[in-house]
């Protein structure tokens, strides 16, 4: 029996098929380009004081509201489990954020602001200061046209 060979065209349908072979590129980012500001933050431990602090910020409403008005988006990292605000991503979806950030699950802490762009924007340690972050969404053109509407 010969061996079967897939041509281009036989490839391209197993690559759209639900539940078909997993595209190479599974960055979760990909999909976040010009709709949200994806924020990520990256932990060795869910005690680190840099979650516990952006947790925190996230239940006063005033930061909610301000996520909400800057559509933005939080990834966590969590001793290597990854999550988009409170769903779980795939491990292949986790690496693949990692990667593209040049990042490590093991620390240290790190705080990195992605631009609806898809670029990186801010990358900071366990002292980001959130209201700053803000301040700098608010310099970007994007949204000061957004403001505008």
């Amino acid at each position: 029996m010969k061996p079967a060979f897939l041509g281009p065209a036989a490839i391209a349908v197993c690559l759209a098929m639900p539940g078909g072979v997993a595209l190479a590129d599974s960055n979760p980012l990909a999909a976040e380009r010009w709709n949200t500001r994806p924020v990520i933050v990256v932990v060795p431990r869910d005690s680190d004081p840099l979650l516990t602090r952006v947790r925190s910020a996230l239940e006063e409403p005033a930061t909610r509201e301000g996520f909400r008005e800057r559509d933005m988006a939080l990834f966590t990292v969590v001793a290597g489990q990854g999550r988009r605000n409170d769903r779980q991503l795939a491990p292949a979806s986790t690496a693949a954020l990692l990667k593209a950030l040049g990042l490590d699950a093991r620390g240290p802490a790190t705080f990195v602001l992605v631009g609806k762009d898809g670029g990186v924007k801010m990358r900071e340690g366990a002292d980001v200061d959130l209201q700053a972050v803000f301040a700098e969404i608010d310099r970007m053109p994007m949204r000061q046209q957004q403001q505008q509407r």
